[in-house]
C-alpha cells in the first residue's frame, strides 16, 4: 500500500481488512451450533476425532476464502495486496493458536498447523475469485 495514500484510503484499507477478519469470526457461532447439536464434544473436552477436525477445517477454509473475497471487494485499490495483508494477519493469529495448542491437550496438532498453512493461500484465493 502506498505510504503517501490519502488518509481516507488508508481508513478504507483498514476497514477492508477488518471486515475480512470479522468474516472469519463466523466460525464461532458455527462451532457453537455443532457443540449444541453434539456433533462436537462439549466445550472443554478435547476434539480428538479426525472427522470433527476435518469438518472444522473445511468451514474455516471456506471462511478464509470468503474473507479474502470481502477484503478484496472492499479494498479501495490493490485488492490482492489487501487480501495478502489479511492472510498474513491470519497466519500470525493461527500461529499463536498453534503455539497455544502445543501447550494444551486440545486435540491433534495437525489441525492448528494446517490453519497456519492455509490462512494466506485462502485469503489470496478469495481475492483472485473477486478479480474473476
Amino acid at each position: 500500500m502506498n505510504a503517501t495514500a490519502h488518509p481516507r484510503n488508508r481508513g478504507r484499507s483498514a476497514l477492508a481488512v477488518i471486515a475480512g477478519i470479522l468474516v472469519n469470526f463466523v466460525a464461532l457461532p458455527i462451532d457453537q451450533l455443532f457443540h449444541v447439536l453434539a456433533v462436537y464434544p462439549p466445550w472443554g473436552v478435547p476434539m480428538t476425532e479426525t472427522s470433527d477436525n476435518l469438518l472444522a477445517l473445511a468451514y474455516r477454509v471456506l471462511l478464509g476464502i470468503a474473507s479474502g473475497w470481502v477484503t478484496a471487494r472492499l479494498a479501495p485499490h490493490s485488492p490482492v495486496t489487501h487480501a495478502v495483508v489479511l492472510g498474513i494477519i491470519g497466519t500470525v493469529m493461527s500461529l499463536l493458536g498453534l503455539l497455544g495448542a502445543m501447550r494444551a491437550d486440545l486435540g491433534p496438532i495437525w489441525y492448528p498447523a494446517l490453519l497456519v498453512a492455509v490462512a494466506l493461500p485462502c485469503a489470496w484465493l478469495g481475492a483472485r475469485l473477486h478479480r474473476s
